[in-house]
C-alpha cells in the first residue's frame, strides 16, 4: 500500500532503520533492511509453511471487484472514521453506484489501536469508530453492501504509527473479521522480517479458510505484496486479486507506468484471479477529467478492481459520470473474464482489445503523447471474423455507428476513445462511423495566422451525405476555411479535408486554448450524425535563433513518474524545486532536465530547428540498479535512441536530426525491465535552431 513505485533517490539505509518508516516515507526498501528483523519485532508465532494445494472456497471475485476504499484520498488523516464510512456507503446507494455494480466499501489502514488488547486481539480506534467495526459491517450490509479492511502481513501495517500487522495472528485476525461481517481483506507487506513471501500469504489465506468454514462468511482476499515476488505465477490459488505494482499517485506519469506494468500480465487474469494495478485515483484532483476517462477506460479493459479513490462526498458531477458509466463497467465486468492485450503501441498510439462473452471486442484507442494523435486498427486485427460491416459503439459517447472494418479515431492528448465492436448483422441500422482530425496539431503564434488542415473520413459501409465541418475557436479569434468546408456525399474510405487559417489576437498569452472540430452528416436513410473533436490549440512563441538550453526553454507539455520535471536540477521528490545538481558518472552539469521514467517532454520547434543533442543516463543520486532508455521524437517519429542504461554507466551522447519538425518530445522509458526507480538526466539538453 504505501510501497510507491521503487523511489530509490538518494536514500542511504543504514542499520536497523525500519520498513514502517521507510513505507510511511513512500519509499523503497531495500532486501536487506525490509527483510531483516530485530528480536523486538520478531512475532512469537512466525506461521509454519501451509499446504500450498489449497484453495480458497469458490464463487468469489468471478468478476473484479468494485468498490471503495478510503487511502487515496484520506491517509490516515482524522476524516476517515465512521461517518464517512456510512456517508460512502449512502451515496453508493444515492447516485446508483450500487445499481452500477460497485458493492465494497473498504477501510485502509489506521483503523485500529496501535497495541493488541490484553487477548491478543485487534481493537478498533474508540475515536474513529466509536461503536466497533462490527456495527459499521451492520450498517453496511444494511444497504445491500459489503465490508472490507486492511492489515499487513508483518508485524506492524506500513503507517509510520505502526499499527498491529497479522504476521504471527493470522487465525485469530481472520476470525475476528469473520466474526465482524467483514467480506474483503486487503493484506499488505510492510515489517514483513524476512518472512518468505508466499508463506506470509498462504497462511493468511488458510486462516480465511478456517474462519469462511466456522462462520459460513467467506472473504475475498487482496494480495498486495506490489508485485515484488511476481504474484501473477503463484497466487491465482492463493488470493483473489494480487498488486501487480508498487503504489499509485494522482498524477498522469504515475497513472501511465502502472498501466504499462500491468499490460503485459493479460493471460495470467481470469475469473476469481485478478491482477491488480491498484485503486482509482479519478476525482482526486491530481489530473485532467480526459486523463480520468483513460484512467478508468484503460483500468476497464485490463479487468482490474474498480476501487474508487476520492472521497465521494465531494465528488463533482464529471467524477460521478465518469464513475457510473455503465457501459465502461460492463467491460470491466464481463463474465469471460479476460483481461485486454496490446494489439499495438508505436509512437504512443495504443491498441488495447478485450475478446467479451458476447463475441464482441472491447477496444480501446490510446493516446499516450501530448498532441492528438490518429489511432487505428481493423476489425480483423482485434480478432472479429470476417463480416460487410460491423456495428461499432463509443461507449463515452453512448452512440452506435456502422464500419467497414476499420477500427479509428483521431484521440487527444492522454485521451481514450472507448469501442465495443462487433459482427452482428445490424450495422445497417446505424449512421457511418467518421473520423475527425488536424493533420499535426495546432500551434499558433499570438497575431499570426497558423494554417491548419481538417479532415473527416467515412469509416462506415454506407455512404456519409451531406456532410458539412466547422472549427470552433475562443472569442476574438480569427477563424476561415480557405477550400470547401461541405460535400454533398463521402463513400467508404473517402474524405472531406478542408484548409484553414486560425489567427489568435496580438497580445495572447502563450498557453493552452480549447477549440472543437464539428462535423454533421446524414445516413441514407436520412438519420442525423454529429461528431465532436475536442482539441487544444497552443498559443506558442517560436524558438530563438541558435542554441538553446532546453532547461531554460519553455515546454509544451511535461509528464513524469515521481513528482514534477526539473529544471537544471535532477528529479527530487514530490515538490517542484526539490532536486539536486544534474550528476552522471561523477561529473556534475549546471543545466538540463532531470526526469523520472517513465517521462516525456514536449517543446514547440516550429519547423525551425534542425537537431537536438543531449548527454544521458541515470543520476548518481539512484541508489538500486534499474534500468532506463533515451529516445528523441519529432512529430510522432522516432528519431535517435539509446540502448539501455544503468547508474554504473558514464553519461552517453544522443543526437537527433530534427529537421523540418513542429513539435520534437523528449521520452524516457524503464528500460524494459518493469522497474521505474532511475532518475534520467537529459544534461545540456541543447535545441538548435
Amino acid at each position: 500500500m504505501r510501497h510507491l513505485p521503487a523511489r530509490t533517490t538518494r536514500l542511504r539505509v543504514v542499520g536497523s532503520l525500519t520498513a514502517a518508516l521507510l513505507c510511511a516515507a513512500g519509499l523503497a526498501m531495500p532486501a536487506a533492511a525490509r527483510d531483516t528483523a530485530t528480536p523486538a519485532d520478531t512475532p512469537a508465532d512466525i506461521p509454519a509453511a501451509a499446504d500450498p494445494t489449497a484453495k480458497l472456497p469458490g464463487g468469489l471475485a468471478l468478476t473484479p471487484p468494485m468498490g471503495f476504499n478510503n487511502w487515496n484520498s484520506t491517509h490516515c488523516r482524522a476524516e476517515f472514521d465512521e461517518a464517512m464510512v456510512k456517508g460512502i456507503a449512502d451515496i453508493f446507494v444515492e447516485k446508483g453506484l450500487k445499481e452500477a455494480g460497485y458493492e465494497y466499501v473498504n477501510l485502509d489502514d489506521c483503523w485500529a489501536l496501535p497495541q493488541r488488547d490484553a487477548n491478543g486481539k485487534l481493537v478498533p480506534d474508540p475515536a474513529r469508530f466509536p461503536q466497533g467495526i462490527k456495527a459499521v459491517a451492520d450498517y453496511v450490509h444494511s444497504k445491500g453492501l459489503k465490508l472490507g479492511i486492511y492489515t499487513s502481513a508483518g508485524t506492524k501495517t506500513c503507517n509510520s504509527a505502526g499499527f498491529p500487522g497479522a504476521l504471527g495472528h493470522e487465525r485469530s485476525d481472520a476470525q475476528q473479521f469473520a466474526d465482524w461481517g467483514v467480506d474483503y481483506l486487503k493484506y499488505d507487506n510492510c515489517n514483513n522480517q524476512g518472512v518468505d513471501a508466499k508463506q506470509r500469504y498462504i497462511a493468511m489465506r488458510d486462516a480465511l479458510k478456517a474462519a469462511a468454514e466456522s462462520t459460513g462468511r467467506p472473504i475475498v482476499y487482496s494480495i498486495c505484496e506490489w508485485g515484488e515476488n511476481k504474484p501473477w505465477e503463484w497466487a491465482a490459488d492463493v488470493g483473489h486479486l494480487w498488486r501487480t505494482t508498487g503504489d499509485i499517485s494522482d498524477n498522469w506519469g504515475s497513472m501511465l507506468s502502472i498501466m504499462k506494468r500491468n499490460l503485459p500480465l493479460a493471460k495470467h487474469a481470469g475469473p476469481g484471479r485478478w491482477n491488480d494495478p491498484d485503486m482509482l485515483e479519478v476525482g482526486n484532483g491530481g489530473m485532467t477529467d480526459t486523463e480520468y476517462r483513460t484512467h478508468f477506460s484503460m483500468w476497464s479493459i485490463m479487468a482490474a478492481p474498480l476501487l474508487i479513490g476520492s472521497d465521494l462526498r465531494k465528488a463533482t458531477p464529471e467524477t460521478f459520470e465518469i464513475l457510473g458509466n455503465k457501459e465502461v463497467i460492463a467491460v470491466d465486468q464481463d463474465p469471460l473474464g479476460k483481461q485486454g492485450e496490446v494489439v499495438s503501441s508505436a509512437g504512443g498510439r495504443w491498441v488495447v482489445a478485450k475478446e467479451m462473452k458476447d463475441g464482441s471486442r472491447a477496444v480501446a484507442l490510446f493516446n499516450e503523447s501530448g498532441s492528438p494523435q490518429s489511432v487505428s486498427t481493423t476489425a480483423k486485427a482485434v480478432g472479429l471474423p470476417d463480416a460487410d460491416a460491423y456495428t461499432l459503439r463509443d461507449l463515452w459517447q453512448h452512440k452506435s455507428y456502422n464500419t467497414a472494418g476499420r477500427i479509428a479515431a483521431t484521440v487527444p492528448a492522454h485521451g481514450t476513445v472507448l469501442l465495443r465492436v462487433s459482427a452482428d448483422g445490424k450495422w445497417a441500422h446505424h449512421p457511418p462511423a467518421a473520423e475527425l482530425g488536424l493533420q499535426g496539431g495546432l500551434f499558433v503564434e499570438a497575431d499570426k495566422a497558423a494554417e491548419v488542415t481538417s479532415e473527416v473520413t467515412n469509416l462506415g459501409r454506407t455512404p456519409a451525405q451531406r456532410v458539412s465541418v466547422a472549427l470552433g475557436a475562443p472569442s476574438g479569434w480569427s477563424v476561415k476555411a480557405t477550400s470547401p468546408s461541405t460535400a454533398r456525399s463521402l463513400g467508404t474510405g473517402k474524405k472531406l479535408a478542408t484548409s484553414w487559417k486560425v489567427t489568435a489576437p496580438a497580445g495572447t498569452k502563450p498557453g493552452s486554448y480549447d477549440v472543437r472540430l464539428t462535423a454533421t452528416y446524414r445516413s441514407p436513410q436520412g438519420a442525423r450524425a454529429e461528431k465532436v473533436l475536442p482539441l487544444t490549440a497552443q498559443v506558442v512563441v517560436a524558438p530563438p535563433a541558435g542554441n538553446s538550453l532546453l532547461g531554460d526553454l519553455p515546454w509544451l507539455s511535461a509528464t513524469n513518474g515521481w513528482g514534477p520535471v526539473e529544471r537544471n536540477t535532477s528529479n527530487g521528490e514530490s515538490g517542484l524545486g526539490d532536486g539536486r545538481p544534474i550528476t552522471i558518472g561523477g561529473k556534475v552539469y549546471a543545466k538540463g532536465l532531470g526526469v523520472h521514467a517513465e517521462s516525456a517532454v514536449e517543446y514547440y520547434a516550429g519547423a525551425a530547428c534542425e537537431k537536438v543533442t543531449a548527454q544521458v543516463g541515470v543520476d548518481d543520486e539512484t541508489i538500486v540498479k534499474g534500468t532506463v532508455a533515451f529516445e528523441i521524437w519529432a512529430d510522432g517519429k522516432k528519431a535517435a535512441s539509446t540502448g539501455v542504461l544503468t547508474n554504473a554507466m558514464p553519461a552517453q551522447e544522443l543526437s537527433a536530426d530534427v529537421s523540418g519538425a513542429q513539435v520534437v518530445r523528449l521520452v524516457v522509458t524503464d528500460g524494459g525491465d518493469g522497474i521505474d526507480s532511475d532518475h534520467g538526466d537529459w544534461a545540456e539538453a541543447t535545441l538548435s535552431c
